[in-house]
């Protein structure tokens, strides 16, 4: 077993499923032992942080790319991943490599295993604690002149937490982890308003009452500077901003595209991005507001390199399409894990393919609201096949029917997400496209058997 091979196995061993999760993996004090005998490298780069329910890792990976077209070397570290650990940790768009992984590794896991000897930390770091040191260990290693970091989960205990981040980042905020963070949105919303700093910058959206409340007062508790990016939320209409783009560019094969035109710095720029879909203007809109103040900060941040950022974001797995080829269907396969993501995922179905057959795949983890995401998705669907990813969490097909039983859909059921597809690709009409959906697990292995760009 090669050194990436080892690495990744014991990476796994510690339980990383939210189900295995220990009560002690939310405490900030461990994972600050952690950093000091490293060094501390999460205080060797500048940081934005970004939290929220939905829309962190569109925002993030959208707010990098356009760092990375300002000049600047740009970390990137979200989470969860699709197919491969090493997709969380990029440095320029390019992930992290195997062997760097498995370096930057060995000297974390070392460094944890003495402290945990020394009777400095109580028990060996979590999956999550793991992968965030070495994240900032590569990023400081590789001198990063800034790293955007998606927080994976809540806010205010979540391992990436210890950074001072520049401007910090509250994305839209829904009920979402309920057995960790809260049962209500505003419980969610306390966790999440965890990463405001005292006089520091916070750029948000105004989103549900409960969770405004809670930012509100956050902010002027910790007498923050508090930045609104509904300036960059346009008042869009599809048809229109689809005609006007097409006519000044002269291009029609830009189907699954986002286009509008907005004043940004001072000066005009057309936005031109491959996530499609009204939400995904909000979370657009949360990138361009945190990038400007990081150029008001003194960070090479232009219009331009603003609008050319936005162009080259590339974050799959979001309403992701696989054209038709070779007698295959179309494909859209979206990681809507939760009931807010339905209603996008819904929203968006609905404005590029109404006059379309579709078949849904559909898996989802067993915690999830199952039967309240099939209420809002199946009524599109001509037909549903349920399905499981490899995972302990993942709800068995028949658990998926049962939770969809006060929906009209006809439900059939595949064992795995090889076999979904099969059965799809065998009988869906010429026309139809297929919708992979419900679970990160279930689009990753999906777009790990088509071959799908990640």
């Amino acid at each position: 077993m090669s050194s990436y091979e080892t690495a990744i196995a014991r990476m796994f061993a510690l339980g990383h499923e939210l189900a295995q999760m220990p009560s002690h993996k939310f405490d900030l004090a461990h994972m600050r032992v952690l950093l000091a005998a490293l060094d501390h490298p999460e205080q060797r780069f500048p940081s934005v942080l970004i939290a929220g329910t939905n829309g962190k890792g569109s925002t993030a990976s959208t707010l990098a790319s356009i760092l990375q077209a300002s000049g600047l070397r740009t970390g990137l570290y979200t989470s969860p991943h699709l197919v491969r650990i090493n997709e969380r940790i990029q440095i320029g768009g390019q992930q992290i490599g195997d062997d760097d992984f498995a370096l930057v590794h060995d000297l974390v896991d070392r460094t944890a295993e003495r402290l945990v000897s020394e009777g400095e930390l109580p028990w060996h770091p979590s999956f999550f604690e793991m992968l965030t040191a070495i994240a900032f260990e590569h990023f400081a290693c590789r001198k990063v002149d800034i790293a955007v970091l998606e927080v994976g989960m809540g806010g205010r205990l979540d391992a990436t937490n210890v950074v001072e981040p520049r401007v910090s980042v509250i994305t839209d905020i829904s009920l979402d982890h309920q057995k960790f963070l809260g049962n209500t949105v505003a419980e969610i919303a306390r966790e999440k308003v965890g990463i405001i700093r005292p006089g520091g910058t916070v750029v948000t959206l105004p989103q549900q009452p409960e969770a405004n409340d809670v930012i509100g007062n956050a902010i002027m508790e910790m007498e923050a500077k508090a930045l609104n990016a509904a300036a960059y939320v346009p008042p869009l209409t599809h048809g229109s901003a689809h005609s006007e783009f097409r006519l000044l560019c002269g291009d029609t094969t830009l189907r699954h595209t986002t286009y509008y035109a907005l004043e940004v710095m001072g000066k005009p720029i057309l936005i031109t991005s491959r996530l499609v879909g009204r939400h995904q203007v909000r979370n657009i809109a949360l990138a361009i507001a945190a990038a400007a103040e990081l150029g008001q900060q003194g960070f090479p941040v232009t219009a331009g390199s603003i609008e050319r950022g936005i162009r080259e974001t590339h974050w799959p797995g979001r309403f992701q399409v696989m054209p038709a080829r070779g007698g295959t269907p179309e494909y859209v396969l979206d990681v809507a894990h939760n009931p807010a993501g339905a209603w996008a995922l819904r929203s968006t179905l609905s404005a590029w393919y109404a006059d379309r057959p579709l078949t849904f795949i559909f898996g989802a983890m067993r915690d999830k609201a199952i039967g309240e995401m099939a209420e809002i998705l199946f009524p599109l669907a001509e037909r549903v096949i349920a399905t499981r990813a490899d995972n302990p969490r993942s709800a068995a097909p028949d658990e998926i029917r049962e939770a969809a039983s006060r929906t009209s859909a006809r439900v059939e059921e595949a064992p795995d997400v090889a076999a979904a597809i099969k059965l799809a690709r065998t009988s869906a009409r010429p026309d139809a496209v297929v919708v992979i959906t419900g679970s990160i697990y279930i689009v990753g292995e999906a777009m790990r058997l088509l071959g799908a760009r990640i």
